[in-house]
């Protein structure tokens, strides 16, 4: 089947079986290989994406589903080639990664809260991040890189999750 998805704010197409996950249309198709796959069964959040803004699991939805809507993959987040968003710098910065297979998933989780949340309560970051499994960094570190990231996006003119 010819799918049309908006990927990173760009129409592509591609042909697809119908059984295709986004996941793999994603990866294979785009090549944008930042969502990774891990459990397959919608439980870890390595596959994380934005469907529309809100974290989904690229894992669990055949790409022929996503048609129409609005996705936005790590890879969309970066105001410029060769740049990181904010979100992303806040990562780097407090060493909010390690292995980084969760990190895509983690960082898509936070821009979304930092979306609608400028000024997320610890309880509000670890509601965002519950769907994500870390098995490097013990979350302390994450949870650091969130808080850091939303206090420069509170003082910076740029809009909310770091993209101009």
């Amino acid at each position: 089947m010819k799918v049309r998805l908006t990927i990173n704010g760009r129409e592509r197409e591609a042909d697809v079986e119908p059984r295709k996950t986004l996941l793999d249309t994603l990866r294979e198709d785009f090549l944008l290989v930042g969502s990774h796959a891990g459990c397959e069964h919608g439980v870890c959040g390595a596959c994380t994406v934005l469907i529309d803004g809100e974290p989904s699991r690229s894992c669990l939805m055949f790409a022929v589903q996503a048609d129409g809507y609005d996705i936005t993959t790590i890879e969309g987040l970066a105001p410029a080639p060769g740049e990181l968003s904010i979100v992303q710098d806040a990562f780097c910065e407090t060493h909010g990664l390690q292995c980084g297979y969760c990190t895509s998933g983690m960082i898509l989780a936070a821009h979304a809260l930092l979306e609608r949340n400028d000024a997320p309560t610890r309880a509000d970051i670890l509601e965002a991040i519950s769907g994500n499994i870390c098995r490097c960094t013990g979350y302390g570190q994450i949870v650091e890189a969130i808080e850091h990231a939303a206090d420069r996006l509170r003082k910076t003119n740029v809009p909310r999750g770091g993209r101009p």
